[in-house]
């Protein structure tokens, strides 16, 4: 090691990704309960508020998913991969690239302009929830609980039709609440609004979320501990994990064209 190298030394994250934690195909782990994954929201928001509202010039990280949220020791949220990261001025709205991201997170006014700001990550942590809720990724390749698509339109589908149970994580088996079930939803739509204008700010979502961990605390011990345990894993979750969760880079261009 010369005198002009630079190291990052990160600190271990025993318990992997968001990712990791709701597709492990081995189910040597347990899995996460309705109130550890609400706690990791609550982490995340958290996260990205300070991301938004406290850093000079601000971040907008751009490519807010499970597999990029970080679980310590004691399960606590660390938001991760900053490869995608932009800084933003205080003084800006929004900075104009190169569309990169994730297919099934990427903000609908990014994908068609290239304008990324706080509300691009806003519906990206909107995409996050669901898959928190779910267990199923932004772009599924079609299993046994939903057909190959968008998450993102089969919630909206199952919201409208007032059928939220459906679609709530196999592994869950049913201990949950409905109640924060239905506002954690809600709240997921609203994050992932068309329109950016329409989105709430990190500090709002943060408001709603912590207000349903104050309701039902943070404890998995507290409503479904009986989930907390090794299972044998599910034939639904052995399909390909490959093309879904790579990133992908495309010019912007290419993308605001004809349609």
């Amino acid at each position: 090691m010369t005198s002009d190298e630079r190291l990052l030394v990160y600190p271990y994250m025993p318990n992997g990704s968001v990712a990791d934690r709701l597709r492990e195909t081995c189910r040597e782990k347990p899995s996460l309960g309705w109130n550890r994954r609400i706690h990791i929201a609550v982490g995340t928001a958290r996260g990205l508020l300070y991301l938004h509202e406290q850093c000079n010039p601000k971040i907008i990280h751009r490519d807010v998913k499970a597999a990029n949220i970080l679980l310590d020791e004691s399960f606590e949220a660390v938001v991760g991969d900053f490869g995608l990261a932009k800084l933003l001025d205080q003084r800006d709205s929004h900075v104009t690239t190169a569309v990169r991201g994730t297919v099934g997170h990427i903000a609908p006014e990014y994908l068609s302009t290239g304008q990324s700001s706080e509300k691009t990550d806003v519906f990206g942590f909107g995409i996050l929830l669901l898959e928190l809720i779910t267990g199923q990724k932004a772009l599924d390749a079609g299993n046994g609980q939903i057909q190959k698509g968008m998450i993102l339109d089969w919630v909206r589908t199952l919201h409208e039709e007032k059928r939220l149970e459906v679609l709530v994580d196999r592994d869950l088996k049913g201990c949950f609440d409905a109640v924060e079930l239905e506002k954690a939803v809600e709240l997921a739509m609203q994050c992932t609004q068309s329109h950016h204008n329409l989105r709430p700010k990190m500090s709002e979502v943060l408001k709603v979320l912590e207000g349903l961990v104050g309701k039902s605390g943070t404890e998995e011990s507290q409503g479904g501990s009986n989930i907390y345990e090794a299972r044998v894993c599910s034939f639904s979750r052995h399909y390909s994990e490959v093309h879904e969760e790579s990133s992908f880079i495309i010019e912007a261009m290419e993308l605001s064209g004809p349609r």
